[in-house]
């Protein structure tokens, strides 16, 4: 998370699946609230605001920068129901964090620098993730305002990514002290786009996506939820290996990428190499109305991937019957995959900055705890057909 200079300097019922038991949460070692905030590194924080508040229609709630005696920074921190993004910007780096967003910019260009957790006890979180073996990066501290006191720590990850552990408890000010709430920067939609983060997937170098996997489970607890390999999510051209870890309740699901060995560059290869390392690659939104946000979003510029109509024409042979008819999904070009607990609509967008790294989904649940396993092939050749238009596959 983003604090002012002045203060420690931190960035800023479900079913079970089958085959893996439920933790009640006081046996779990690692609890969890859910996803506090996505963090961002960005080059212009008030530019990259005013973007996601008009075509994401997120609603900006909070402020951090000089006019309330945050020197080195600005962040501005949006939200769409539980859904938070905090957009930090450097404008004269004084402290070793602000040069670390000055370089981090530098060399991955805009990017995901935190998928900060919300903790019952950062103290504990932070002690249990260090006795396991996690990479320390902030120590427990306080933060404290007339609207009470937040606790922080944060642990590393991959690659220059971090998780801040936030204990909000019964914090009633704007996101946290040094903050100062702020009013919208574009009037909000009347019915917002989505409403919380589904999950958040990381890209790792060939080789690792184990090695993170057996992190996540031995600092945080979490288990192994979904795993895709081989044939799973591979084309003529390219493959990837996928392994997803959450934690006890599934709100928290973080899907981690790896290159395979194939003919062509993945998306995954075009990934390290242009963000230069490992990092985020795509948060999901959760909506409950995929078609609204399609039409607004689309029509507030955001570009999506395009499915070639041929897509459509055996769809409902394997994904049934779904709320949105047929020939809405296919006008707007909206996937449907279907497992044993139930169904799912989800569309990508394109990379929402220059280089081809950072992007999202879309995606609407019913029932299914999956994550499109169906749609990975015509995905991935439509990923494809956008890495040839770039020179990259």
């Amino acid at each position: 998370m983003t604090e002012t200079p002045q203060r420690a300097s931190v960035h800023t019922p479900h079913r079970t699946p089958a085959g893996s038991p439920s933790r009640s949460r006081n046996a779990d070692p690692f609890p969890v609230n859910g996803m506090d905030a996505v963090v961002f590194a960005v080059g212009n924080a008030k530019q990259a605001a005013h973007y996601y508040s008009t075509a994401f229609g997120m609603r900006l709630v909070a402020y951090s920068g000089p006019e309330h005696g945050n020197r080195e920074t600005a962040s501005y921190v949006l939200e769409s129901g539980a859904a938070r993004f905090v957009l930090t910007s450097v404008i004269k780096p004084a402290t070793e964090h602000g040069r670390f967003l000055s370089r981090h910019v530098a060399a991955h260009g805009d990017g995901v620098v935190d998928l900060a957790l919300e903790v019952p006890d950062a103290r504990a979180a932070y002690a249990r993730a260090l006795e396991q073996g996690a990479r320390p990066l902030a120590e427990p501290h306080e933060l404290t305002d007339d609207n009470g006191t937040v606790v922080l720590a944060a642990i590393g990850t991959y690659g220059e990514t971090r998780h801040t552990l936030v204990e909000r408890g019964g914090y009633k000010g704007a996101h946290l002290p040094g903050y100062v709430d702020a009013e919208p920067l574009v009037t909000p939609p009347k019915k917002r786009f989505f409403q919380a983060i589904d999950h958040c997937v990381g890209n790792v170098e060939l080789g690792r996506m184990d090695e993170w996997v057996a992190y996540y489970q031995r600092v945080m607890g979490f288990t192994n939820m979904k795993e895709f390999v081989g044939d799973d999510i591979a084309t003529e051209y390219s493959a990837l290996m996928s392994k997803v870890v959450a934690d006890g309740t599934r709100k928290v699901k973080f899907p981690i990428n790896e290159p395979a060995v194939a003919r062509k560059k993945s998306q995954i290869d075009e990934y390290l190499e242009f963000y230069g390392g490992p990092g985020v690659q795509h948060i999901a939104l959760a909506t409950s109305d995929i078609v609204h946000t399609v039409r607004g979003m689309r029509a507030a510029g955001v570009e999506f991937l395009d499915v070639p109509d041929s897509y459509y024409d055996t769809l409902g042979e394997w994904a049934g019957d779904t709320r949105v008819p047929v020939d809405t999904l296919r006008e707007l070009k909206i996937l449907a995959d279907r497992d044993e607990d139930g169904y799912l609509l989800q569309i990508f967008t394109k990379p929402v900055q220059d280089r081809p790294t950072v992007f999202f989904e879309l995606i609407e649940r019913h029932g299914s705890l999956g994550f499109g396993k169906g749609n990975f092939k015509a995905l991935f050749e439509a990923i494809e057909r956008e890495q040839a238009k770039r020179g990259n596959l």
